[in-house]
Protein backbone atom coordinates (compact mmCIF):
# COMPACT_ATOMS: atom_id res chain seq x y z
CA UNK A 1 0.00 0.00 0.00
CA UNK A 2 1.47 3.59 -0.85
CA UNK A 3 0.25 6.55 1.12
CA UNK A 4 0.35 9.90 0.17
CA UNK A 5 3.74 9.37 -1.61
CA UNK A 6 5.77 12.65 -2.86
CA UNK A 7 8.93 12.37 -5.09
CA UNK A 8 10.44 15.79 -6.58
CA UNK A 9 13.48 15.61 -8.74
CA UNK A 10 14.84 19.14 -9.30
CA UNK A 11 11.62 21.28 -8.51
CA UNK A 12 9.72 18.59 -10.81
CA UNK A 13 7.26 16.91 -8.70
CA UNK A 14 7.53 13.30 -10.48
CA UNK A 15 5.19 11.65 -7.91
CA UNK A 16 2.46 13.93 -6.15
CA UNK A 17 0.42 12.34 -3.28
CA UNK A 18 0.01 8.92 -5.01
CA UNK A 19 -2.29 6.27 -2.47
CA UNK A 20 -3.06 3.34 -3.75
CA UNK A 21 -3.73 -0.51 -2.14
CA UNK A 22 -2.61 -4.04 -4.22
CA UNK A 23 -5.63 -5.94 -3.65
CA UNK A 24 -3.59 -9.19 -1.82
CA UNK A 25 -3.08 -12.00 -4.53
CA UNK A 26 -4.29 -10.12 -7.59
CA UNK A 27 -2.88 -9.08 -10.68
CA UNK A 28 -2.43 -5.93 -10.55
CA UNK A 29 -1.88 -3.28 -13.79
CA UNK A 30 0.47 0.27 -13.02
CA UNK A 31 -0.88 2.32 -16.10
CA UNK A 32 0.45 5.55 -17.40
CA UNK A 33 1.58 7.45 -20.19
CA UNK A 34 5.08 8.17 -20.71
CA UNK A 35 6.74 10.39 -17.64
CA UNK A 36 3.57 9.77 -15.31
CA UNK A 37 5.50 8.52 -12.96
CA UNK A 38 5.37 4.37 -12.80
CA UNK A 39 9.12 3.56 -12.66
CA UNK A 40 9.61 6.25 -10.40
CA UNK A 41 7.07 5.06 -8.10
CA UNK A 42 8.08 1.11 -8.23
CA UNK A 43 11.54 2.01 -7.97
CA UNK A 44 10.47 3.70 -4.80
CA UNK A 45 8.50 0.30 -4.12
CA UNK A 46 12.16 -1.47 -4.42
CA UNK A 47 13.75 1.05 -2.10
CA UNK A 48 16.06 2.14 -4.89
CA UNK A 49 15.38 5.79 -4.64
CA UNK A 50 13.34 7.20 -1.71
CA UNK A 51 10.02 8.93 -1.16
CA UNK A 52 10.31 12.47 0.04
CA UNK A 53 7.09 12.10 1.93
CA UNK A 54 4.23 9.34 2.38
CA UNK A 55 4.70 5.57 3.67
CA UNK A 56 5.04 2.35 2.01
CA UNK A 57 3.60 -0.33 3.75
CA UNK A 58 3.92 -4.43 3.18
CA UNK A 59 0.98 -6.89 4.55
CA UNK A 60 -0.20 -3.36 6.68
CA UNK A 61 3.16 -2.46 8.24
CA UNK A 62 6.05 -0.38 6.99
CA UNK A 63 8.28 -2.13 4.39
CA UNK A 64 11.51 -3.74 5.91
CA UNK A 65 14.89 -4.79 4.10
CA UNK A 66 13.62 -8.41 4.99
CA UNK A 67 11.02 -7.86 3.25
CA UNK A 68 12.95 -7.77 -0.21
CA UNK A 69 13.66 -11.35 -0.05
CA UNK A 70 9.98 -11.91 -0.64
CA UNK A 71 9.79 -9.70 -3.58
CA UNK A 72 10.82 -10.49 -7.09
CA UNK A 73 11.58 -7.41 -9.45
CA UNK A 74 11.86 -7.12 -13.81
CA UNK A 75 13.10 -3.26 -14.06
CA UNK A 76 12.49 -2.03 -17.47
CA UNK A 77 16.22 -1.84 -17.83
CA UNK A 78 18.50 -4.88 -18.55
CA UNK A 79 20.77 -5.49 -16.15
CA UNK A 80 22.92 -8.29 -16.71
CA UNK A 81 26.29 -9.41 -16.60
CA UNK A 82 27.47 -9.32 -20.25
CA UNK A 83 30.28 -11.19 -19.67
CA UNK A 84 29.04 -13.36 -17.17
CA UNK A 85 27.28 -16.97 -18.58
CA UNK A 86 23.35 -17.95 -18.34
CA UNK A 87 23.06 -20.81 -15.53
CA UNK A 88 26.10 -19.01 -13.68
CA UNK A 89 23.92 -15.70 -13.78
CA UNK A 90 20.37 -17.67 -12.79
CA UNK A 91 22.61 -19.43 -9.93
CA UNK A 92 24.30 -16.74 -8.80
CA UNK A 93 20.80 -14.50 -8.31
CA UNK A 94 18.90 -17.74 -7.02
CA UNK A 95 21.76 -17.32 -4.39
CA UNK A 96 21.43 -13.53 -3.28
CA UNK A 97 17.67 -14.78 -2.51
CA UNK A 98 18.24 -17.03 -0.12
CA UNK A 99 18.01 -20.20 -2.48
CA UNK A 100 20.68 -22.90 -1.43
CA UNK A 101 22.98 -24.25 -4.51
CA UNK A 102 21.23 -27.40 -5.00
CA UNK A 103 17.98 -26.20 -4.78
CA UNK A 104 19.15 -22.97 -7.02
CA UNK A 105 20.50 -25.70 -9.57
CA UNK A 106 17.13 -27.55 -9.92
CA UNK A 107 15.07 -24.09 -10.19
CA UNK A 108 17.10 -23.18 -12.54
CA UNK A 109 17.06 -26.55 -14.85
CA UNK A 110 13.42 -26.55 -14.74
CA UNK A 111 13.04 -22.81 -16.08
CA UNK A 112 15.66 -22.95 -18.36
CA UNK A 113 13.34 -25.78 -19.52
CA UNK A 114 10.01 -23.89 -19.85
CA UNK A 115 11.96 -21.13 -21.60
CA UNK A 116 14.07 -23.05 -24.75
CA UNK A 117 16.84 -21.63 -23.09
CA UNK A 118 18.72 -25.18 -22.24
CA UNK A 119 21.18 -25.38 -25.43
CA UNK A 120 22.38 -21.73 -24.34
CA UNK A 121 23.29 -22.34 -20.09
CA UNK A 122 26.82 -21.85 -21.42
CA UNK A 123 26.86 -18.74 -23.35
CA UNK A 124 27.79 -15.49 -22.16
CA UNK A 125 24.73 -13.41 -22.05
CA UNK A 126 25.57 -10.76 -24.69
CA UNK A 127 25.82 -13.61 -27.01
CA UNK A 128 22.01 -14.10 -26.48
CA UNK A 129 18.65 -11.85 -28.18
CA UNK A 130 17.41 -8.81 -26.56
CA UNK A 131 14.38 -11.65 -26.27
CA UNK A 132 16.64 -14.32 -24.66
CA UNK A 133 17.41 -11.49 -21.77
CA UNK A 134 14.46 -10.48 -21.11
CA UNK A 135 13.14 -14.36 -20.33
CA UNK A 136 16.80 -14.08 -18.26
CA UNK A 137 15.28 -11.32 -16.57
CA UNK A 138 12.03 -12.81 -16.05
CA UNK A 139 13.47 -15.62 -14.66
CA UNK A 140 15.45 -13.93 -11.95
CA UNK A 141 12.59 -12.02 -10.62
CA UNK A 142 10.30 -15.33 -10.11
CA UNK A 143 13.14 -17.56 -9.48
CA UNK A 144 12.60 -17.77 -5.38
CA UNK A 145 8.90 -17.92 -5.15
CA UNK A 146 8.30 -14.54 -4.25
CA UNK A 147 4.47 -13.22 -2.31
CA UNK A 148 4.74 -10.28 -4.76
CA UNK A 149 6.67 -9.78 -7.82
CA UNK A 150 7.20 -6.47 -9.84
CA UNK A 151 7.20 -6.39 -13.56
CA UNK A 152 7.75 -3.44 -15.44
CA UNK A 153 7.27 -3.54 -19.54
CA UNK A 154 7.59 -7.15 -19.53
CA UNK A 155 6.75 -7.91 -22.68
CA UNK A 156 9.62 -5.76 -23.94
CA UNK A 157 11.27 -7.38 -26.81
CA UNK A 158 9.09 -10.39 -26.86
CA UNK A 159 7.38 -12.22 -29.71
CA UNK A 160 3.78 -13.45 -29.44
CA UNK A 161 5.09 -16.89 -28.64
CA UNK A 162 6.92 -15.80 -25.27
CA UNK A 163 4.32 -13.56 -24.60
CA UNK A 164 1.64 -15.93 -24.23
CA UNK A 165 4.48 -18.10 -22.53
CA UNK A 166 5.31 -15.58 -20.18
CA UNK A 167 1.41 -14.80 -19.72
CA UNK A 168 0.37 -18.41 -18.71
CA UNK A 169 3.44 -18.17 -16.22
CA UNK A 170 2.30 -14.82 -14.38
CA UNK A 171 -1.28 -16.97 -14.41
CA UNK A 172 0.14 -19.75 -12.75
CA UNK A 173 2.31 -18.43 -10.27
CA UNK A 174 -0.51 -15.64 -9.35
CA UNK A 175 -3.01 -19.06 -9.11
CA UNK A 176 -0.16 -20.16 -6.02
CA UNK A 177 -0.84 -16.90 -4.18
CA UNK A 178 1.63 -14.47 -5.55
CA UNK A 179 0.74 -10.78 -6.14
CA UNK A 180 1.60 -10.17 -9.63
CA UNK A 181 2.39 -5.91 -10.03
CA UNK A 182 2.90 -4.71 -13.91
CA UNK A 183 3.33 -1.46 -15.76
CA UNK A 184 3.08 -1.81 -19.00
CA UNK A 185 1.59 0.17 -22.19
CA UNK A 186 0.01 -3.05 -24.06
CA UNK A 187 -3.17 -2.06 -22.77
CA UNK A 188 -4.80 -5.32 -24.14
CA UNK A 189 -2.35 -7.43 -21.83
CA UNK A 190 -3.62 -5.48 -19.25
CA UNK A 191 -7.50 -6.49 -20.29
CA UNK A 192 -6.28 -10.23 -20.57
CA UNK A 193 -4.53 -10.38 -16.54
CA UNK A 194 -5.12 -7.66 -14.69
CA UNK A 195 -7.98 -7.40 -11.88
CA UNK A 196 -7.40 -4.53 -10.07
CA UNK A 197 -5.51 -1.15 -11.98
CA UNK A 198 -4.36 1.93 -11.35
CA UNK A 199 -3.77 4.73 -13.98
CA UNK A 200 -1.79 7.27 -13.23
CA UNK A 201 -0.66 10.62 -15.14
CA UNK A 202 1.85 13.43 -14.42
CA UNK A 203 2.63 11.37 -10.89
CA UNK A 204 -0.92 12.26 -9.40
CA UNK A 205 -4.09 9.14 -9.49
CA UNK A 206 -6.63 9.34 -12.20
CA UNK A 207 -8.15 6.04 -11.82
CA UNK A 208 -8.35 3.35 -8.95
CA UNK A 209 -10.18 0.24 -8.49
CA UNK A 210 -11.49 -3.47 -9.76
CA UNK A 211 -11.10 -3.25 -12.97
CA UNK A 212 -14.88 -4.89 -14.47
CA UNK A 213 -16.29 -2.40 -11.98
CA UNK A 214 -14.62 0.59 -13.71
CA UNK A 215 -15.45 -0.84 -16.95
CA UNK A 216 -19.50 -0.54 -15.73
CA UNK A 217 -18.96 2.60 -13.90
CA UNK A 218 -16.99 3.98 -17.72
CA UNK A 219 -20.61 3.27 -19.20
CA UNK A 220 -21.86 0.52 -21.69
CA UNK A 221 -22.37 3.41 -24.69
CA UNK A 222 -21.09 1.30 -27.60
CA UNK A 223 -23.12 -1.54 -29.35
CA UNK A 224 -23.29 -3.53 -32.90
CA UNK A 225 -26.52 -4.66 -34.89
CA UNK A 226 -26.24 -6.90 -37.66
CA UNK A 227 -28.87 -6.39 -40.12
CA UNK A 228 -30.62 -7.60 -43.83
CA UNK A 229 -31.46 -5.10 -45.73
CA UNK A 230 -30.69 -1.39 -47.67
CA UNK A 231 -27.12 0.15 -45.35
CA UNK A 232 -28.06 3.61 -46.85
CA UNK A 233 -31.49 2.74 -44.85
CA UNK A 234 -29.29 3.76 -41.61
CA UNK A 235 -26.92 6.38 -43.10
CA UNK A 236 -29.33 9.57 -41.66
CA UNK A 237 -30.24 7.82 -38.62
CA UNK A 238 -30.92 9.95 -35.74
CA UNK A 239 -30.90 8.26 -32.35
CA UNK A 240 -27.29 7.17 -31.71
CA UNK A 241 -23.69 8.52 -33.29
CA UNK A 242 -22.80 6.19 -36.00
CA UNK A 243 -19.21 4.91 -35.81
CA UNK A 244 -19.39 2.29 -38.57
CA UNK A 245 -21.54 1.51 -41.65
CA UNK A 246 -21.56 -1.83 -43.94
CA UNK A 247 -23.51 -4.25 -45.98
CA UNK A 248 -24.11 -6.83 -42.84
CA UNK A 249 -23.50 -4.37 -39.60
CA UNK A 250 -23.79 -0.98 -37.87
CA UNK A 251 -21.49 0.04 -34.89
CA UNK A 252 -22.93 2.88 -33.13
CA UNK A 253 -22.78 4.71 -29.75
CA UNK A 254 -25.69 5.97 -27.75
CA UNK A 255 -26.88 9.22 -26.97
CA UNK A 256 -27.38 11.07 -23.65
CA UNK A 257 -30.95 10.35 -22.62
CA UNK A 258 -31.23 8.21 -25.70
CA UNK A 259 -32.03 4.35 -25.07
CA UNK A 260 -30.94 0.92 -26.39
CA UNK A 261 -34.63 0.42 -26.68
CA UNK A 262 -35.22 3.74 -28.95
CA UNK A 263 -32.72 2.54 -30.88
CA UNK A 264 -33.80 -0.62 -31.88
CA UNK A 265 -37.07 0.66 -32.46
CA UNK A 266 -35.96 2.95 -34.80
CA UNK A 267 -33.41 0.53 -36.74
CA UNK A 268 -36.08 -1.91 -37.12
CA UNK A 269 -38.26 0.40 -38.49
CA UNK A 270 -35.62 0.51 -41.56
CA UNK A 271 -33.83 -2.91 -41.58
CA UNK A 272 -34.11 -6.53 -40.41
CA UNK A 273 -32.15 -6.91 -37.23
CA UNK A 274 -30.73 -10.15 -36.81
CA UNK A 275 -28.54 -9.85 -34.10
CA UNK A 276 -27.79 -6.89 -31.33
CA UNK A 277 -24.88 -6.91 -28.90
CA UNK A 278 -23.72 -4.45 -26.38
CA UNK A 279 -19.60 -3.02 -26.65
CA UNK A 280 -17.97 -2.61 -23.29
CA UNK A 281 -15.39 0.30 -23.01
CA UNK A 282 -12.15 -0.72 -24.13
CA UNK A 283 -9.19 -0.13 -21.58
CA UNK A 284 -7.63 1.59 -24.13
CA UNK A 285 -10.29 4.22 -24.75
CA UNK A 286 -11.17 4.61 -21.21
CA UNK A 287 -6.99 5.14 -21.19
CA UNK A 288 -7.11 7.40 -24.16
CA UNK A 289 -10.38 10.15 -22.67
CA UNK A 290 -9.15 9.84 -18.96
CA UNK A 291 -5.57 11.55 -20.06
CA UNK A 292 -6.56 13.68 -22.70
CA UNK A 293 -8.34 15.36 -20.45
CA UNK A 294 -6.27 15.44 -17.68
CA UNK A 295 -3.78 17.28 -20.09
Amino acid sequence: ELKNIVKTFNQTKAVQDLSFKIPNGSVFGLLGPNGAGKTTTIRMIMNIIKPDNGDILFDNRPITKTDYKCIGYLPEERGLYQKSRLKETLVYFAGLKGLKKNESQLRVDKYLERFGLTNYANRKIEELSKGNQQKIQFIISIIHNPKLIILDEPFTGLDPINQILLKEIIEEINKNGTTVVFSTHQMEQVEKLCSSICLINNGQMVLNGNLRQIKENYGLRGFEIHFQGEKENLADIKSFNLRNLDDEKVTGELIPEIGLNDVLKEVMEKVIVTHFQVLEPSLEQIFIDLVNKEN
